[in-house]
């Protein structure tokens, strides 16, 4: 199909572009932006007047529920929330049921994701068998399955021992590890400690959770030399340790997520289990904090966190509600959000949701790594074509995703997807 997007604003972070011009697409690249290409003539023309053309979002961390979960999600569900909310690329952790462990699972996903021809599917592998931080999987075949990096997902390696030697099994070969920061022990509670978690008399997790585990991280990355993308930091401390550790020259990137970006331990109200969240959220500092991050560089990207939770698991004291929220529609909406109220530049709230996470990726991604995040002549066709003037209140029950449960359920966000293009090929469309 030969496709026009025509009279469209178009902005390209990783370029600056930012123009009223159209975007030609043929056999699903981009092969002209701002002129006509000779002997040019569309099967589609979609008028994008009024609207923004973005590239297709890359989020750095959506649970897709399958294998294992699938009362909880399903691949059709979680990729037709994916594009309905302008995201073209993924990656997803490996705690699927049975764990992304063993190359032939991560073909079978793959396969089942690319039969969907939706959003772009790519797995983050185990460190270790079954999670279980005691033998390192084969990392070089998981790789050759179509793992980006290797992830314990949020299953802290106890041993120190076994970190150091996945983080010298990647540098050999040029992996990434991913990483969320907590320490087993100290990370056991359900909310943030401070104030609030007393009060409510919930058990909490200390900042120092995740600075101890920075610490570790950090020192053992001295001495490898292992590259190490940093998963949802939550703390202002945390925040403070990774900007000391790239000024140093550390091969680390981090990013954050829209619940700790946007909300705060407030919004567990009165025991809200939609505000059930790991990492907890934290105080109003620590969020200034993240965002002030988010802006300067620090942290470089921003993920959704998508987790679909069912009902049964949500519909259970706060202590005892399953961890989680669904998020894959909504963070474009909030990136909008962050920049209109916390004053950052539209370049930037876009990039952190586009460029900077493809960046993050990088090598990974093999061919795809030039145009990924990105529009550029030649690359590949995933655009999104965004409303900016459109609002719309977030309604549970008109999610695509099958989990429901939010903390942004009733907020009005900026914003809204009218069509997502992957593969030079119209994925959603707002009827």
């Amino acid at each position: 199909m030969k496709i026009l997007i025509q009279n469209g604003r178009v902005i390209d972070p990783a370029s600056g572009l930012d123009k009223v011009c159209n975007v030609a697409l043929a056999a699903g690249r981009i092969i002209a932006v701002d002129r006509e290409p000779q002997g040019f003539t569309p099967t589609r023309v979609i008028d994008a007047s009024g609207c923004l053309v973005l590239p297709g979002l890359v989020d750095l961390a959506a649970r897709l529920r399958e294998p294992g979960h699938e009362h909880e999600g399903m691949l059709e569900s979680e990729m037709a929330a994916a594009v309905a909310g302008g995201v073209t690329s993924l990656v997803c952790p490996p705690d699927t049921d049975p764990v992304l462990d063993e190359p032939g699972l991560v073909q079978m996903l793959k396969f089942r994701a690319e039969k969907l021809h939706q959003a772009r599917l790519f797995p983050l592998g185990a460190v270790t068998r079954g999670l279980a931080g005691e033998v390192l999987t084969e990392m070089a075949e998981l790789t050759e399955s179509g793992c980006v990096g290797f992830s314990q997902a949020e299953v802290p390696l106890t041993s120190t021992q076994v970190l150091q030697r996945a983080l010298q099994y990647a540098a050999t070969y040029g992996y990434t590890v991913w990483l969320r920061p907590q320490e087993l022990h100290l990370g056991k509670g359900v909310a943030a400690s401070g104030p609030l978690a007393t009060r409510l008399g919930l058990s909490g997790v200390p900042v120092a959770a995740e600075t101890i585990a920075l610490h570790t991280i950090f020192e053992l990355l001295k001495t490898t030399g292992a590259r190490v993308h940093l998963c949802r930091l939550s703390s202002s401390a945390g925040v403070d340790l990774v900007r000391q550790a790239k000024a140093a020259g550390l091969p680390v990137s981090c990013d954050v997520s829209i619940n700790s970006l946007m909300l705060t331990d407030a919004d567990i109200g009165y025991f809200d289990s939609r505000a059930r969240l790991t990492p907890p959220l934290r105080q109003q500092r620590d969020r200034d904090a993240l965002a002030a991050a988010l802006l300067d560089g620090t942290i470089d990207a921003l993920v959704s966190d998508h987790t679909p939770v069912d009902e049964d698991a949500k519909a259970l004291p706060f202590a005892e509600a399953e961890p989680g929220a669904t998020g894959l529609e909504l963070l474009l909406s909030v990136a909008l959000k962050w920049s209109q109220e916390g004053g950052a530049p539209l370049q930037r709230a876009l990039a952190v949701v586009t460029a900077e996470p493809a960046r993050v990726l990088g090598t990974s991604l093999g061919t795809l790594q030039a145009s990924v995040g990105r529009i550029i002549e030649g690359g590949v066709g995933d655009l999104c074509v965004l409303d900016p003037a459109a609002h719309w209140t977030v309604q549970a029950d008109a999610l695509a995703s099958q989990g429901k449960h939010t903390p942004f359920s009733t907020y009005e966000l900026p914003g809204r997807v009218r069509c997502t293009l992957v593969g030079g090929q119209v994925a959603f469309e707002r009827g």
